[in-house]
C-alpha cells in the first residue's frame, strides 16, 4: 500500500517506511508551504494525516522520523525569528501542527538533548553566503517514540559536512 493510505499526499512520494524487527524508520521530506504561503493549507492537511499515519504505526512498534521536516519548530531553531513569523517554515500554524506531533507522545531527539543549544542549524540558504556566517534554520530532525527514548545516546547535526544547502544529521540509538 502506498506509504500513509491518503492519495493527495502519497502522489508526491514524500514518505518511505522500513519496518524492522524492533521499529519502524520512517523518512519524509515533508511539503513546504511556499513563496507567500500558497500551500499552506495543504502543509496544514498533511500535518494532521501524517501525524494520524504515524500515530498508527506506533501503535504496532515504536518509530523514528526522520527528514526534511520543513519547520523550525522554536526561536532558537533559526537565526532570525522575528523576521520569519510568516514565512514557510517557521509560521504558528506550521509550528503547532509539528508541537502537536510532540505532543502525540514524539519527541525531538536533538532538543531533548540539547534543550538550549543554540545556532544549531541544518539548512543554509545559498544566497547572501548564508552558510559561512551560521544564518540558518534547523529543519532537519530525528523523532522518536516514546519507547525508544531509553536508548537514544546522541543526536548529531553534522555541520562541517558540504555539498548540500542541508548539512547531514546522525542519530546514535541502541535497539
Amino acid at each position: 500500500p502506498p506509504p500513509t493510505g491518503k492519495e493527495e499526499h502519497d502522489k508526491e512520494g514524500r514518505v518511505i517506511t522500513a519496518e524492522f524487527p524492533t521499529f519502524f524508520l520512517v523518512t519524509a521530506y515533508i511539503p513546504n508551504s511556499g513563496r507567500g504561503l500558497v500551500r499552506l493549507d495543504y502543509r496544514k492537511t498533511w500535518d494532521v494525516d501524517f501525524r494520524a499515519y504515524l500515530s498508527g504505526l506506533e501503535q504496532r512498534k515504536p518509530l523514528v522520523l526522520c527528514g526534511d521536516l520543513n519547520v523550525a519548530h522554536e526561536e532558537v531553531d533559526l537565526k532570525n525569528p522575528k523576521g520569519n513569523k510568516k514565512n514557510a517554515g517557521f509560521t504558528a500554524e506550521e509550528r503547532e501542527g509539528f508541537g502537536q506531533l510532540l505532543a502525540a507522545g514524539f519527541t525531538d531527539s536533538f532538543r531533548h538533548l540539547y534543550p538550549e543549544r543554540a545556532y544549531a542549524y541544518t539548512f543554509w540558504t545559498y544566497m547572501m553566503n548564508s552558510r559561512s556566517k551560521n544564518v540558518g534554520w534547523r529543519l532537519d530532525y530525528f523523532v522518536l517514540s516514546a519507547g525508544l527514548m531509553p536508548g537514544l545516546c546522541d543526536s548529531k547535526i553534522r555541520n562541517k559536512a558540504m555539498g548540500s544547502d542541508h548539512c547531514p544529521i546522525t542519530l546514535l540509538l541502541v535497539v
